[in-house]
C-alpha cells in the first residue's frame, strides 16, 4: 500500500471520477506486486461500489480490478459482498464514516470456511469500510480474511 498522493493519486482520481477505464490494469498490477504469495484456495472479493457510482462511471471500479487481479493469480473472483446502503465515504468524517460502514455490507451466500477470502479496496482512509467488509464476511462462514489496498488516504 502506497500512500495516494502524486501519481498514484491521479491514476486512481481519473480511473474513478473521469472515466478512465483503462487504469483498472496497472491498478490491478500495483496490487499484485505487492500481494505476497496467497493460498492456493484464495477467492478475491472486491468491496462494492455504490450503484449510483457505477451507473455514472459505466463500470464497477472494484470489480474491474478484481478480475483483473483474478487473471493474473489464476484466483477466482466473487461478488458475494454486496452493498446495503447509497452513502459515499468521501467527504464525510471519520465517525460519519464508521458509522456509514457498519451497515454498508451484506452477504448474499454462505461461505467456505476453508477458503481464505482476499478482501481488496482502492483507497483505505480510516479503516472502516474494510473491518465492517471483513466482519460481514467471517459473519457469513469465512475462515481466513485477508484484506489488500492500493493507498491509502490519511483522513484531514
Amino acid at each position: 500500500m502506497a500512500d495516494r498522493r502524486d501519481q498514484l493519486q491521479r491514476l486512481i482520481g481519473n480511473y474513478k471520477f473521469t472515466n478512465a477505464r483503462a487504469a483498472y490494469r496497472p491498478l490491478a498490477q500495483l496490487l499484485d506486486a505487492r500481494i505476497p504469495d496467497l493460498p492456493a484456495n484464495t477467492i478475491i472479493v472486491p468491496i462494492p461500489t455504490v450503484s449510483s457510482h457505477i451507473r455514472q462511471r459505466g463500470y464497477d471500479h472494484m470489480l474491474l480490478i478484481a478480475r483483473h487481479l483474478g487473471r493474473l493469480r489464476k484466483m477466482p473472483v466473487s461478488t458475494a459482498l454486496t452493498r446495503n446502503t447509497t452513502t459515499k465515504q468521501r467527504d464525510a468524517s471519520r465517525s460519519q464514516r464508521i458509522s456509514q460502514a457498519k451497515a454498508a455490507f451484506s452477504c448474499n451466500t454462505a461461505l467456505d470456511s476453508q477458503a481464505t477470502y482476499l478482501l481488496i479496496d482502492d483507497v483505505v482512509t480510516t479503516g472502516a469500510t474494510m473491518k465492517y467488509a471483513t466482519q460481514t464476511l467471517l459473519d457469513a462462514g469465512a475462515g481466513t480474511v485477508w484484506v489488500a489496498t492500493i493507498s491509502r488516504q490519511p483522513l484531514d
